[in-house]
């Protein structure tokens, strides 16, 4: 059940909210409040339950399932960090099989994106009393890839959207049926 698709609008919009606000949060602290990624899981379960119980909801639970697993073991290999981990898979919980695989493209296409900006930002000659206080400006200081994963997400969901929309010009938020 694609719940980034089926959700009422303002859960659409509180889910846009929850992603940038963990965005800018890793941007600034290179962390992401386990309040955020809590509020987007239960964002998930309420939305859930307002569409309606559905047996197509297996594939979001093994999405999330396989995030889960697959970032755990890369935070042991200290490739990603916990919170990314934690946020990259209560957000793949809003997509059934199709939509995680658009999900995880525009992740990869933002990330990919996001390294370079920073790369080349670690390229500029920046101050001493600037690079310490930015931490990602310091040759080892890591990538806020939270940035990314909310990019993506927020792409995947209005790109979803879109696609929909377009497949059905009448179709919007307020027509679902069982959606308010």
């Amino acid at each position: 059940m694609n719940l980034a698709l089926l959700a009422p609008q303002w859960a659409v919009l509180t889910l846009i909210a929850l992603l940038s606000l963990a965005a800018l949060q890793d941007a600034i602290q290179l962390k992401i409040s386990n309040l955020i990624s809590g509020a987007v899981l239960l964002l998930a379960v309420v939305t859930a339950m307002l569409v309606g119980p559905k047996l197509s909801l297996w594939e979001n639970l093994l999405v999330f399932a396989i995030a889960l697993t697959v970032g755990t073991w890369l935070f042991g290999r200290g490739i990603l960090g916990g919170g990314d981990v934690k946020l990259f898979a209560v957000t793949v919980l809003w997509f059934d099989l199709g939509g995680a695989a658009r999900l995880l493209l525009a992740v990869a296409i933002a990330g990919g994106l996001l390294a370079l900006v920073i790369l080349l930002l670690r390229t500029i000659g920046w101050s001493e009393g600037i690079r310490k206080r930015v931490v990602v400006l310091r040759a080892k200081g890591g990538i806020p890839y939270g940035i990314a994963i909310a990019a993506g997400a927020i792409a995947a969901v209005l790109s979803l959207q879109q696609t929909a929309a377009a497949a059905d010009p009448t179709r919007n938020w307020s027509n679902i049926p069982g959606v308010r």
